[in-house]
This record gives structure tokens, sequence and C-alpha cells, in this order.
């Protein structure tokens, strides 16, 4: 079978122009009807006419404060040399706040402002009152007839009260957008028929696209309706996209499908269905998509065809479904906020493709420092750890390391300034940190980027992060961390707080099948090795120990395959990419696999002094000094955490 080839991809803004402009001549009457509904139903609907208050509000003079009503003008000649005297229940009259003024009176005299005589039978002032003094006169807030609302405003918790206010307790607006979305793919089956054994075997993959689709046009005003999954063939493909325009849909997700592969068939089922009017849009990640409309019967029906990765497919309905569905309720899209932030390291892009790059980041001082997240199209979780975008342009080959660029933010500026930036070597007691630390000072987050020990002190000698994590051990002495500090932060006073001692060891899989048991085995033409990247304490660890024995690395099978986290070198031993890997017990604890103790070694947070008093860094060390975390991280397996945030070593910078 012959592949696709995008033969005239389009940037995103002339792709969405060109869509757009086909919609609105061919599909005019999309998604314009209107409803009423109840007001208690009405929250984020969009309205789709101005709204006329049907009564005023109030709808009588009323008492703005407690006290009595009077006719001001009887009050004028009221003084402290003479004060008036008020007979109850025919010159002033009781009145609470909010209730109607008797006929007659037109200002309220607050109770403060009274004395009481004759046994209550008179109240006496000593100020006069003027008209209207203390009083919510009818219609002050609105007056039936006036237009209070605009069409196009979405109903939020203040506008419910306005409409309340004015009587309209069945607003109009616009009919919510149908959406149809059609997961497809002979590999992919249902989150609940999804069986870890078949996961594990590579033989299905679940499908959660659909879950994530519907979230976001749920956000943006419509409904959604996943349709049954469709797998890779042209006839089903075409069948169920009629069948979801005889629906109703008045747009069609078509989800996987549309890339280059053999058995990509949605773009060609649009066309054969209608018109295809793009296929491919210059943007990483998200080239793989299509855009069309289809015929069905007397109606012509929106089709966007989404690439099967997470990241592309979500890039695909940002860029083109969420402003289609804007449009069509005359609502605007969500407001983005931007900030300035430096990339910790260079960001490599290819020209010709705009690159959308999701970033960690953490503000160190009066500068925000971000830390890019993988940046494969199918890592869904760097969609839930992202705090913002960074666009990389089409004629650029990439951002320089150090330089300022803009980011969309996908956090709130409130998160960015509360997370401490930690940097450096991977181990899972970060993520326990972090979950602590939200839970008992939730405006305070740990956020973490794993470059390796080495890495993480380069970053804090920059000033580009608070803390470093590390485990580098020096050769000469079996000293953790102190030689490394001295040699690569000269000027920058630090702490060393001890976060964990851990167990470092070979990871196998269940009963060991290789027999792997000592550094020697890695010699063995059948063994094949996952190793840290360079700069890692666990590389460092690794070297020292062949070093020791006199073996060349370049002899070890898989010395050059490189992973970034303990956690993605013990996936790899379990997929059966490597027969071992070096890495931490919790690691082999948490995805089922046999450990090999080699040794036990000394992990570290590097703190930078200029921090130690910052509110943030003292909510870090109270959680990882208390009882709870300490025994959390134990049950991890391979931990001792028994002198978990003392400080070892205060470094002057010397």
């Amino acid at each position: 079978m012959a592949r696709n080839t995008y033969l005239t991809m389009k940037a995103p803004e002339e792709a969405r122009e060109l869509w757009f402009s086909h919609i609105a001549e061919l599909c005019p009457d999309a998604c314009t009807s209107e409803e009423e509904v109840p007001l208690q139903n009405a929250l984020h609907r969009v309205l789709s006419r101005p709204v006329e208050a049907l009564r005023s509000s109030p709808a009588f003079h009323g008492a703005a404060m407690d006290g009595v009503a009077v006719k001001a003008e009887n009050t004028f000649t009221a003084s402290a040399r003479r004060p008036l005297s008020l007979e109850i229940g025919k010159d002033a009259f009781w009145i609470n706040t909010g209730h109607p003024l008797p006929a007659g009176t037109n200002a309220v005299i607050k109770v403060e402002d009274l004395n009481l005589e004759g046994e209550g039978r008179f109240v006496v002032t000593e100020k006069a009152a003027f008209p209207w003094q203390h009083v919510r006169k009818l219609g002050e807030d609105m007056v039936a007839t006036e237009i209070i609302l605009a069409p196009g405003i979405e109903i939020g918790a203040y506008e419910l009260g306005a409409l309340a206010a004015a009587g309209v307790l069945h607003p109009t607006v616009f009919r919510r957008p149908r959406v149809a979305v059609i997961p497809s793919g002979s590999e992919i089956v249902s989150l609940d028929d999804a069986k870890e054994e078949d996961l594990r075997a590579g033989r299905v993959l679940p499908e959660f696209n659909s879950l994530i689709f519907a979230a976001l046009v749920e956000q943006a005003g419509g409904v959604t309706e996943t349709r049954p999954i469709v797998p890779d063939d042209p006839d089903a493909i075409r069948a169920a996209i009629l069948a979801a325009a005889e629906s109703g849909a008045d747009l069609i997700m078509m989800n996987a499908g549309s890339s280059a592969g053999s058995h990509d068939y949605t773009a060609e089922v649009i066309r054969s269905l209608g018109e295809l009017y793009v296929h491919g849009i210059a943007v990483m990640p998200g080239k793989p998509t299509a855009l069309g409309i289809i015929r069905s019967g007397e109606r012509m029906v929106p089709v966007i065809g989404t690439p099967g990765y997470p990241v592309s497919a979500i890039v695909a309905v940002e860029e083109f479904v969420l402003p289609l569905l804007a449009l069509w309720q005359k609502r605007g899209l969500r407001h983005k906020e931007y900030l300035d932030v430096v990339p910790c390291n260079a960001l490599p892009s290819r020209p010709g493709m705009e690159e959308r790059i999701r970033v960690r980041l953490g503000m160190v001082g009066d500068t925000c420092y971000a830390v890019s997240l993988p940046r494969g199209a199918g890592t869904v979780t760097s969609l839930s750890r992202a705090d913002a975008v960074i666009r990389v342009p089409r004629d650029c080959e990439g951002l320089d390391a150090g330089k300022p660029v803009r980011a969309e933010l996908i956090r709130s500026r409130e998160q960015v300034e509360g997370a401490l930036l930690v940097i450096g070597s991977h181990d899972s007691t970060l993520d326990v940190i972090d979950s602590m630390l939200r839970r008992t000072h939730p405006r305070f987050r740990l956020t973490s980027a794993h470059v390796g020990s080495l890495g993480g002190l380069l970053a804090l000698s920059r000033g580009q992060c608070h803390l470093a994590g590390s485990h580098l051990l020096d050769e000469a002495t079996g000293e953790y961390n102190r030689q490394a500090i001295r040699e690569h932060l000269k000027g920058t006073p630090c702490l060393l707080v001890h976060l964990a001692d851990r167990e470092q060891g070979f990871i196998v899989l269940p009963g060991n099948p290789k027999n792997i048991t000592k550094f020697e085995d890695l010699l063995r033409e059948d063994v094949s090795f996952i190793n840290r990247q360079r700069g890692s304490g666990t590389r460092v660890l690794l070297d020292y120990e062949l070093k020791k024995r006199g073996i060349l690395p370049t002899k070890v099978r898989g010395y050059r395959d490189e992973e970034y986290t303990h956690m993605n070198v013990a996936a790899a031993v379990l997929s059966g990419r490597a027969d071992c890997a070096l890495g931490v017990r919790s690691a082999a604890v948490a995805l089922g696999l046999d450990f090999i103790p080699v040794g036990v070694e000394q992990y570290d947070l590097v703190a930078a002094k200029t921090w130690a008093d910052d509110e943030r860094m003292q909510a870090l060390l109270e959680v990882i000094r208390s009882a709870e975390f300490r025994e959390t991280v134990t049950a991890m397996g391979g931990y001792d955490a028994s002198r978990s945030g003392e400080i070892l070593w205060e470094y002057d910078g010397d």
C-alpha cells in the first residue's frame, strides 16, 4: 500500500482561515440556532441576543440602612443647637435595611444618629436629612426594558445574579455545538477493555484521546458524542463519518488515520465524501492534520482529521476546533497570559516548521527559567506537567540558552511564582516531596527537571534553579557531593541537605533469567545494558566500578544507550529493550522487577544559600524532616531516610 504525502503544508493561521472561510460559505447555518434554558442550567452558556431587564431592580424605593424613614424636607431645621423631635408613626417610621419606604417618605436617618424620648414615642435627631439619603431608589441597579447583558457573553456566577435580579428566568442562548468524536485504529481498545497483559505485550493500545477531546469541547461550550472505535479500513471510516453526520453532528473529529502511513485513510475518505482543503500543517507536533467538509444528504458538515499521538492531536484541537466552537458561539477564546522566560538549555528546532515546546518554569529571583519537557508527540505527561508553551518560529533553527523568549502560560502566574525549581539527578522522592508540599503548603510546589547531577550543579552555579539533586561520588575519597561542589560551585555559597541514602544495583527481569550478579557480567555477549545519561551520578558510579575492575566501557553492549531517569531504565528492562540497568531499588520495586544490590549511595539536595530563608525552602525542609515523609520514602524500598533534612555541610563558596 502506498503512503500518503504532505504536498502543500500550510501554516496554522493560513489553514484555519481557509477552512473557516469554506465553512462560512458552505455551512452558513451551522450551529446558529438558539434555545431558552432555565436559569439554574445557564452557567457557562453563551447569550445569543441582548438581554432586557423584565423588571426594575430594586422595584421600589428601599432603605439602605436601619433607622427611621422620614420626609427629608421636614428635617431641614434640625441641628446640634436645635435638635428636632419626630413622632413615631406620624413624622418618622422605623424601617430595616431592604424594606420599602412608607408612602410620603424619601430619606432614612440611621439608628446611630437618633436618640429616643417620651418612652420611645419620639426620636430626636441633630442632623438634617437630605432627599434620598440612605435610600436605594427604584431602578438604581437596572430599569425595566434596559439592556443589561450583550450577546456573546458567557454566563458566569455574576451574570446569573444579574439575570435573576432582572427577572429573566429563561435566558436565550446559543445551542451548544454538537461534536462527534470518532476514534480509529485497529490496535486501540477502550479503557474498559484494555487488559494489562495485552498492553504489556504491545498487542493493543488504550484509547484516551477521546476523553481529552470531550473535556476540551465541554470547556469550550460544546457537547461531545464519542462514537465507537473504527478499525483501519476506508469503508468502515467512511461509514462512521456518514453516520456521525446523519446523527446531527455540527463537527466531526476523526482521531488518527490522518498521517502518512500506509494504513492512514482519513484524508482520502474526507476527499471522497466532499472536499479536502488541508492535509498537513507546518507545526510540530500536529503536522498530520486534515481539514475538510463532507456532504451528508442536504447538509454540509466540517470534518477534522487529527493525528493519533496525544500531543499532536491536542495541538490540532487548540488550533482549529476551539476557535471554530468560539466562532459559532460568538464568544472569545480563553485569555492567554504570557511571561518572558529564559531557557536553561538550548532548544534546537527544524527550520520550516513552527514548533510548540512545553516547558516547566521556576521563578528564581526576578528571572523565570524554563526547562523543556520531553518533546515526543506521544508524551501525554508533557501536557499534564507543563507550565507553559514556547513557540519556535518556522524560520528559526532553535532558541539559545540564556536568551529571553516569550512563553504562553498554562499555569497561573501565582503557581509559577510558588514553585521551587530543582534541577539535577532524578529520584522518585522528589515526586513525594512535591505531593506533600502541595498538600501541606498549597501555595508551593516542587518543579523538577532531570539533567543529571552535574547538570544540576552547573545550573545552580548559573543561578538557574533553587536546588540541585546530586549523588556525585569522589573516587579519591569515597565521599559524595562535596568535591563536586568545590569544583563547580566556586563563588556560590550553598547548603548540602541530606535527602536519603539509597541502594543502587542491577535491575533485571523477574527471576534474573540472565543470572546477572556482578559488573563483569556486563561483558557477556548475551547481556544488553541500558545506561543513564552523561553527568548523572549513576553514570559516574558505573564508570567508577568499571574502572576499578579494568573494564572498558566500550566493551559493555548498550553503554551508549541512555535514559534520563531511573524509572525509564527500569521500563527499558521491563519492555525487553535491555537485559539489565543500573538504578535504584525503588524503580525495580515499582515495576515488579528483580534487584541485585551493588552498594548504598548518598542522595542530597544542594541549595543556594540565597534561598535558605525563603518561605518555600522552609516549607520544603519542614516536609522532608517530617515523620510522614520518612515513612513514605522508606516504604518505597531501598531507602534510608532517617537523616532526611539534615544540613550536612555549609559551603561558603571558597
